[in-house]
C-alpha cells in the first residue's frame, strides 16, 4: 500500500481530505443543509469513497467534531510543560488558551455543537466533558503544581481555574460567537492574557513573609 513522505497511506490521506472538507461544509451550511456530495467534491473523492469511510452524515459529523477538538486542544495540553515561575507558566497556558478561542475553526465548532445540541445531545455532552478534561484539566494540573511549590494558595483549584479561563474566554470566545468566527479582539492576546494572569496572581499568589 502506497504511503506518503509522512508515512500516511492513500486511505489515510483521503480520510484527512474528507474531514477537512466536511469541516468547511458543516461550518458554512450547518448540519441540516450540508450535503455528502458537497463534502466529497471538496475532498476530491467520489461519494462511494466517502461512504466507505463514513456510513452516513451523522457519523461524519461526530468524527469532525471529535477530530477538531483533539487537534485544537493539543497546544493547550502542551503548555503544561512550560518552565518558569507562576507568571510564566500561567501566561504560557493563557496564550495557548486564547489562541485556541481566537481561531475560526474553534469558534465554528462551538457554534455547530450549540446549534445541533438537540439533534446530538450525547455528542454535545461529550464535547463539553472532553473540553473540561483537555482544557480545564491542563490548567488544574498547573495550578496544583504551583500550589505544591508554594507559589500560590487557592481555596478550591477548580474555582480558581474557572476564574482565569473566564477572563480569557470573555475577551476571545464570546466575541467570536457574537461578532463572527473571524472577529479578533481590539486588544492584543498578549495584553489580554497578561491582564488575566495579573488579576489571578493578585488574588492567589503567596506573598513573601517579612523577615
Amino acid at each position: 500500500m502506497a504511503t506518503s513522505a509522512l508515512g500516511e497511506t492513500r486511505s489515510e490521506r483521503k480520510r484527512k481530505h474528507i474531514l477537512t472538507s466536511a469541516r468547511v461544509v458543516f461550518a458554512r451550511e450547518g448540519f441540516a443543509h450540508a450535503g455528502m456530495e458537497q463534502v466529497a467534491r471538496g475532498a476530491g473523492v467520489s461519494t462511494a469513497t466517502l461512504y466507505a469511510h463514513f456510513p452516513g452524515k451523522a457519523d461524519l459529523f461526530r468524527v469532525v467534531i471529535e477530530d477538531t477538538l483533539a487537534g485544537m486542544a493539543a497546544r493547550v495540553r502542551q503548555s503544561a510543560g512550560a518552565d518558569g515561575d507562576a507568571r510564566a507558566r500561567l501566561f504560557a497556558f493563557g496564550m495557548a488558551y486564547a489562541e485556541f478561542y481566537c481561531t475560526a475553526t474553534s469558534r465554528s465548532t462551538f457554534r455547530l455543537v450549540i446549534a445541533e445540541r438537540r439533534r446530538f445531545p450525547q455528542l454535545a455532552n461529550h464535547f463539553q466533558e472532553r473540553g473540561r478534561v483537555e482544557l480545564g484539566g491542563t490548567l488544574l494540573a498547573i495550578i496544583r503544581a504551583l500550589e505544591a511549590d508554594g507559589e500560590i494558595a487557592v481555596p478550591k483549584a477548580s474555582w480558581a481555574a474557572g476564574q482565569l479561563q473566564g477572563m480569557i474566554e470573555h475577551a476571545t470566545l464570546l466575541l467570536g460567537l457574537i461578532a463572527g468566527d473571524e472577529a479578533q479582539p481590539v486588544r492584543s492576546l498578549d495584553t489580554i492574557v497578561h491582564d488575566a494572569v495579573d488579576t489571578f496572581l493578585a488574588r492567589y499568589r503567596v506573598r513573601e513573609r517579612a523577615a
